[in-house]
């Protein structure tokens, strides 16, 4: 039996492991242990998704909650060093660039337990980026290299990585789509928001570098205002977006829109609903960059760079600069009901997971 200790932190690593956790079980052959660090310490960006995609509770939860990069990695090392002892797993498993992420892979390396890293090889080229110092040290530590894209195979054949830990598996995230399709059609929320499909646009901002400086958010916020004079938007707020909107007196101006559809954070299923029936997508995710792609839906990303960028040569995914008229330049085609051509990268097929538990089942012997 493989026992795998298996590490989720933030909203974006529930929907990468809830598969893999899942084809472990159904193997029979493993033994998942579900780590959760308690990163995204909020309910409304924890609970509801392991809900909705069918995690189960998670067997520890560390608790670390929110402080400075340091704070909180230096909290998860402590919990996870404590976890692994007392568990003392074949493997640990973590996914995705997450403060989590870096530190679960930290521990186990000097605790001489090997590491799987599911989506290595990703890379923005930007090291102001947090999560790109998280990838690029994660993979450097990991034993077993799961990649989404050929980007990412082409990225750690440069870094000088052993090919034979490389393996292009496919996309997990999409995995999760696929397995959750119908409870994804079957959700109220369009009907809840009173919209129909291809009516609206949807919004998700998070990155420090759009909402962090006031005259940067203040930019986006004179696009999304000319924008919903066209159609109707909707803005699930990410907890530090709303609180910086606050701070910056950007909220009230959100609110008094008349097309906006401000929303608390959303659960998986309503969220991609809404993903999946949007005329437009605009964004500073990179998990949304991939399921916009494969549903081919147009998405402007405000971001000077992405780590996938499969999603700009196959995909419905364009950078943008995050400045108004930028923003607004480039939403007129799909306003008026353009489409993009599109492909979905290779393997991104449902069944990454089942390869990543062959793959690890193998290596194991």
């Amino acid at each position: 039996m493989l026992k795998t200790v298996n590490v989720v932190g933030a909203r974006p690593n529930f929907m990468k492991i809830a598969p893999i956790h899942r084809r472990m079980l159904d193997s029979g052959r493993c033994d998942p242990v579900l780590i959760h660090t308690g990163q995204h310490y909020d309910g409304r960006m924890s609970d509801s998704f392991f809900q909705d995609l069918g995690l189960p509770k998670p067997d520890r939860y560390l608790g670390v909650g929110s402080g400075s990069h340091a704070e909180q990695t230096a909290a998860v090392m402590i919990g996870i060093e404590k976890a692994l002892m007392e568990l003392c797993p074949d493997w640990v498993i973590v996914v995705g660039d997450v403060n989590s992420t870096l530190a679960a892979a930290l521990v186990a390396a000097k605790m001489h337990i090997p590491i799987a890293h599911v989506e290595a090889g990703l890379r923005s080229g930007d090291r102001r980026m947090p999560e790109e110092i998280n990838r690029i040290l994660t993979d450097s530590l990991a034993d077993l290299l799961f990649v989404t894209e050929q980007s990412g195979l082409d990225h750690l054949t440069k870094e000088g990585h052993d090919g034979s830990g490389i393996h292009l598996v496919g996309n997990v995230m999409i995995d999760s789509l696929v397995e959750q399709l119908e409870a994804i059609e079957n959700d109220p929320v369009l009907e809840s928001l009173g919209l129909e499909a291809d009516s609206y646009a949807l919004v998700t901002l998070h990155r420090p570098s759009n909402v962090d400086h006031p005259e940067i958010f203040s930019g986006i916020i004179d696009a999304l205002e000319a924008l919903q004079q066209r159609i109707d938007l909707v803005f699930p707020l990410h907890p530090r977006t709303e609180k910086t909107a606050a701070r910056f007196g950007l909220l009230d101006r959100l609110k008094n829109m008349p097309s906006m559809h401000l929303t608390p954070p959303l659960g998986y299923l309503p969220f991609i609903r809404l993903l999946k029936n949007a005329r437009l997508m605009l964004t500073d995710s990179g998990g949304v960059q991939e399921e916009t792609t494969f549903f081919g839906v147009p998405c402007l990303t405000c971001r000077e760079n992405t780590e996938r960028p499969v999603t700009i040569e196959l995909g419905t995914n364009r950078l943008v600069s995050p400045s108004t008229r930028a923003i607004f330049d480039a939403a007129q085609p799909f306003l008026d009901g353009g489409k993009p051509s599109f492909q979905v990268p290779p393997l991104w097929d449902g069944k990454a997971a089942q390869r990543i538990v062959e793959i690890m089942l193998e290596t194991a012997g």
